[in-house]
């Protein structure tokens, strides 16, 4: 155990003596500092940011360089689609129908015309030119025919795309590009699809979309062939997108479409939509379809809807329809009764003079009642006075002696329910019903147009086919087609096909002749020194909702002596008069001596060798 520390205190005078502390050890002094072994730590710490600097270089340069050049790139650069022009659809003599021409749309990007400046510009009235979007809405609205306050609104805003104008002409564009402005406004080139024609077969012609592709028609139809394929180019731009003169990388030539070349005479095509207009418009139809055709070629001269639409109007939505020559079907009432009568002549049950007692009504064996269109007295008709007086109940007894089986045949062999070989959109086959589906008094009704449809081009190619001499020729809308720097190409025609034999053929022709005879239905058809032969057709159509409306019509050829051109007229539910020979007729004689007279078709020399109508 520790003995207590004694401190010994020594009180003399009043002072406290202490006893001393120790003292203490001084420190020993630092080292002197070594600049040597600093320099080794400064060089190595150096080396180490170097290395640091030289991997992260190789890394970029070595490793790395190739993505970065390619981000690098591809911000400098940008690609342009460069539109193919469309191919051109033309008359059969090279008359431009549709074609597509250069436009442009114009554009800004908003978020850069912040940083304009007008400088020492001075716009079209001397006034200095403002900064921002001001500045550019003054240059640029008297070019574009803008209001400058409008325009200004409209570009002024952050985004970095807004259109200003579209299908902008090439005169436009180039004063556009004289306000050198490109860093803030860009002129895209663009096709735009144009029918210089205007509502000349509008229907039959169709559009195309926004994309360039066919809506309806022939735009639709032959859309592989009118299509170009587009090119592109790659360049390269500044930070603020203008184009750096040559720094094209890369460019694909457009390849524009092929031409079309259609049948239809763009002066007949005018003259028959005129025609059809002026008669619906006195008639009070509710619409109405010329049809022209060249007999011995079988080629459509004319495929004529009244009210044509204008393709170059898009706000029309009737541009998309089509024409209703191929859509629309129909009973073809006593235009049919042409095809019964073939069938009486060509398989020999009865002669042009056989001999008919015919009534206003008359009731079949079956118990089946017919009449005729108006109140007569009992009339003694040869079979060519039924055509001419247009008898029903004598076109019932005329079918008593031909089969069903026969009768549907000769409907089918003149091209009933089955499709023309035009290939227009939205064509229909129309209806012609298989006997077995007949029913008693379908047997006798088909044989004068009723309870059987067709088109129009289906019902002109009934008379198409006698005035050709009995030779069926596929109707053709299109001459033919031609690539860019190719050869034309002709379409291929099918072979024509005999229906019935040509004298069977010229006794219906002489029949027909009747028809536009003083004793027929349809004098109004006459030409002054030509000779006509056709047909009068008043068609019943049953409307879904219930009721009855009509279908007048005529079709005929001329000159009947050497049929060259076969005219058809349709008029849907006429208010005037519901009978063809009324309302059809006059049209058909001012369309076919249109025709007759633009191809110097000589006048007929011979008169017609009548045939009794009476007996």
């Amino acid at each position: 155990m520790r003995a207590p520390r004694t401190t010994t205190t020594s009180r003399s005078a009043g002072t406290v003596a202490r006893t001393p502390r120790p003292q203490r050890r001084p420190r020993p002094a630092p080292p002197a500092a070594n600049p040597v072994k600093r320099q080794r730590w400064l060089t190595v710490a150096a080396a180490l940011v170097v290395a640091l600097f030289v991997g992260r270089l190789v890394q970029v340069q070595v490793f790395e360089a190739p993505s970065l050049a390619a981000a690098a790139r591809e911000q400098r650069t940008a690609t342009t689609t460069v539109p193919a022009h469309r191919g051109d659809i033309t008359d059969r003599n090279g008359v431009v129908l549709a074609t597509s021409v250069d436009r442009y749309t114009i554009s800004a990007d908003p978020y850069a015309i912040q940083q304009f400046r007008g400088g020492k510009r001075a716009d079209a009235d001397g006034n200095p030119v403002a900064d921002g979007a001001l500045g550019v809405a003054q240059l640029l609205a008297p070019v574009l025919g803008r209001d400058r306050n409008e325009l200004a609104a409209q570009i002024n805003g952050g985004s970095r795309y807004e259109v200003l104008a579209r299908n902008v002409e090439p005169t436009t564009q180039r004063e556009i590009a004289a306000l050198r402005l490109s860093a803030w406004i860009r002129t895209e080139l663009v096709s735009q699809r144009v029918y210089p024609r205007d509502t000349v077969a509008g229907p039959l012609l169709g559009f195309v979309d926004a994309e360039q592709v066919g809506q309806g028609g022939l735009e639709q139809a032959f859309d592989d062939v009118l299509s170009g394929t587009a090119g592109a180019e790659t360049f390269e731009r500044s930070l603020d997108g203008v184009r750096i003169p040559g720094g094209l990388i890369s460019s694909t030539e457009a390849v524009a479409g092929g031409n079309v070349q259609l049948t239809i005479d763009h002066e007949v095509q005018w003259k028959a939509q005129a025609s059809i207009d002026d008669m619906v418009s006195r008639s009070g139809a509710r619409y109405g379809i010329v049809l022209v055709e060249d007999l011995r070629t079988g080629e459509l001269w004319a495929v004529a809807d009244s009210g044509s639409v204008d393709p170059n109007d898009r706000s029309n939505a009737n541009v998309a329809q089509g024409s209703r020559a191929v859509q629309d079907i129909f009973d073809p009432g006593s235009t049919a009764k042409v095809i019964t009568m073939a069938a009486a002549l060509e398989t020999g049950v009865w002669t042009a003079e056989s001999e008919f007692t015919v009534p206003y009504r008359f009731t079949t064996p079956n118990g089946q009642s017919f009449s005729d269109s108006h109140d007569h007295p009992t009339w003694n008709l040869t079979l060519a006075g039924i055509l001419a007086r247009s008898s029903n109940t004598g076109t019932v007894q005329v079918a008593e002696a031909i089969p069903p089986q026969v009768q549907y045949d000769y409907l089918s062999k003149f091209g009933f329910g089955q499709f023309t070989g035009l290939d227009l959109p939205g064509e229909s086959r129309g209806i012609l019903l298989p006997v077995d589906r007949w029913d008693g008094r379908t047997r006798y009704a088909v044989t004068f147009g009723q309870s059987v449809s067709v088109n129009a081009v289906q019902a002109m190619d009934v008379f198409a086919t006698v005035g050709n001499g009995g030779v069926s020729v596929p109707p053709v809308l299109v001459k033919g087609t031609q690539a860019p720097g190719g050869e034309f190409v002709a379409t291929e025609r099918g072979a024509g096909t005999r229906v019935i034999s040509e004298e069977t053929a010229d006794i219906l022709l002489r029949m027909m002749e009747e028809v536009t005879g003083e004793e027929g239905t349809a004098s109004g058809a006459q030409i002054p020194g030509y000779r006509v032969a056709g047909k009068t057709g008043t068609a019943q159509l049953f409307l879904p909702g219930g009721g009855v409306t009509y279908m007048a019509s005529f079709i005929g050829v001329a000159p009947a002596d050497d049929p060259r051109f076969a005219v058809a007229v349709f008029l849907r539910s006429p208010r005037s008069s519901i009978y063809g020979g009324v309302v059809a007729a006059p049209v058909f004689r001012d369309v076919m001596s249109f025709v007759l007279q633009k191809e110097g078709v000589p006048p007929s020399e011979s008169a017609p060798d009548l045939i009794p109508l009476t007996w």
